[in-house]
């Protein structure tokens, strides 16, 4: 497909809705264990792809600086309530599978409940390992088609599809559930290294969550999260790669390029950023660069 469709949470209330309001502390919280055992304690520069409303950004604080990266405005303006506005963080519109960001910029990135909108999740992760700086880290976190819940459906002759292939599963429209196997293929064929797997949200059961304590789910899930290295049956898989050989030229080459033709020569002015090149304008308003669509002139 040329240009994949895309997922686009504009005015939503994702955040208040599915999380604050939604029950979701248990996966608030082992998603967030995840995430302090992969990411590095430190670093210069973190790409979130997919930040939505900043839920995960402030786990990030060995960072000196996050670009919080979302397709939706409306996310990022509430992400911006919620950090608020400083050097620390640079706010981000933009399609995941043309990222505005000159090759090697980040020495790490994270991709959480993300993948599973992408309808090329091939090309999005290239995208991803573009903008990375050789051994620069990489948190993603996709969901699984292959977990227990869907082999006992299978089994029982519930579910007409089989969780053992390796296509993807749309279930409803824009979301897809991955095979691990799959998952490794593409990264392994952009050269990651896959470090650490860890398997998450061991307990999402609905009467569980409704009869266990929160705090007892949660420790129950830390301790076992390590067997993502033996195998993956849970409805979420957090990965920790690594980049190889670089992708392209290392940072200091600028910081955002033209997603249209390539360029990074940018020309940057209080309301704008043009491309020396194609002389296409892209807007910057209220503190968030929007490279969406180009600005009509």
């Amino acid at each position: 497909m040329s240009h994949p469709p895309i997922c686009n949470y504009e005015g939503s209330d994702y955040q208040s809705s599915f999380w604050d309001q939604g029950g979701r502390e248990y996966e608030d919280r082992v998603e967030a264990i995840a995430l302090k055992r992969l990411l590095p304690k430190r670093g210069r520069l973190l790409l979130e792809v997919g930040a939505g409303a900043g839920r995960n950004t402030p786990r990030y604080v060995g960072f000196e600086r996050i670009v919080l990266l979302d397709y939706s405005r409306t996310q990022l303006e509430q992400a911006q309530q919620r950090l608020g506005k400083s050097a620390k963080y640079i706010y981000v519109a933009a399609d995941a599978y043309r990222l505005p960001f000159v090759d090697g910029l980040f020495d790490a990135a994270t991709m959480i409940r993300v993948l599973h909108h992408m309808a090329d999740p091939s090309k999005a992760l290239k995208q991803v390992r573009s903008v990375l700086a050789p051994n620069a880290a990489f948190v993603l976190e996709f969901a699984n088609k292959l977990n227990l819940k869907s082999i006992l459906r299978f089994w029982l002759g519930r579910q007409g599809w089989s969780p053992f292939t390796p296509e993807p599963l749309e279930f409803a429209e824009l979301n897809f559930d991955f095979h691990p196997r799959a998952v490794r293929i593409w990264l392994n064929g952009l050269d990651f290294k896959i470090e650490r797997t860890l398997t998450v949200s061991h307990f999402r059961i609905g009467f569980l969550k409704r009869i266990v304590p929160t705090s007892v789910l949660v420790l129950c899930d830390s301790a076992i999260q390590w067997t993502g290295g033996l195998f993956q049956l849970t409805p979420s898989v957090f990965v920790r790669c690594r980049c190889g050989r670089p992708a392209g030229p290392a940072p200091g080459a600028g910081f955002f390029k033209c997603p249209e033709c390539g360029q990074a020569r940018l020309q940057e002015t209080a309301e704008y950023l043009e491309c020396s090149a194609c002389k296409r304008r892209w807007g910057v308003r209220d503190g968030i660069h929007d490279f969406r669509e180009p600005l009509e002139r």
